[in-house]
């Protein structure tokens, strides 16, 4: 079962995410709230697996509440819905530490999808998103590249790949004939090495380095 807690200021939109969320049978609704205060006070407190975050909440914003949901609960992973398409808005929730960015006016099958793989660990941006963060990071200096005093082995940048095609862990580690935890210690290694925040940072450093693209 998923549990997923959800944080927006607007009730119809809780609303619908609750009806939308009810018949699913494996995934279950564990809280929300109405501004990002609130919404960190919960997460500390009932640990959800999935959490879908509004940017714009009275108290405390989504993306002031990002790294103290981050804190509260480790495991958690953070969806961003929101109105806003702006590219602020979206490089600024990626590089927080969201694992995926969706708008308001998604299609619910797309939202349950999405909540899916990111509850197994699976980094998911619409392909719009996507290339946009690309041309972002591209167009940034060599000194703005992560820096790491010690380079990936082979089986980490193997693995890495994997994580940039949007594969979760049990994935990998049925095609590399690996157990599961060894595969999450490599990407623990590499998102280590790398100072990256979460799997989505690291899809898109791929991207950006050539070792994977948007039509693999």
């Amino acid at each position: 079962m998923i549990r997923v807690f959800q944080a927006d200021d607007h009730a119809i939109v809780r609303d619908g995410m609750r009806w939308l969320l009810r018949g699913e049978d494996d995934i279950e609704l564990v809280g929300e709230a109405a501004d990002g205060k609130t919404a960190v006070a919960l997460i500390e407190e009932l640990h959800p697996d999935v959490i879908l975050l509004d940017l714009q909440m009275p108290k405390m914003n989504g993306f002031e509440a990002i790294p103290l949901i981050q804190q509260a609960s480790p495991n958690a992973k953070i969806i961003v819905i929101t109105s806003f398409n702006d590219d602020d808005h979206v490089f600024r929730a990626i590089q927080s530490g969201a694992i995926g960015y969706l708008l308001k006016d998604t299609m619910p099958q797309k939202i349950l999808q999405v909540i899916r793989n990111a509850a197994a660990g699976q980094a998911t941006l619409e392909p719009e998103i996507a290339q946009r963060l690309l041309d972002h990071l591209s167009k940034s200096t060599k000194t703005d590249k992560p820096l790491t005093q010690e380079p990936l082995t082979p089986r980490e940048i193997e693995i890495l790949k994997h994580v940039a095609k949007g594969a979760t862990n049990l994935e990998i580690a049925q095609q590399l004939v690996v157990s599961e935890r060894t595969v999450r210690t490599h990407v623990s290694n590499f998102l280590g090495k790398l100072h990256l925040a979460n799997r989505t940072q690291a899809a898109l450093y791929a991207l950006r380095e050539g070792l994977a693209s948007l039509d693999d």
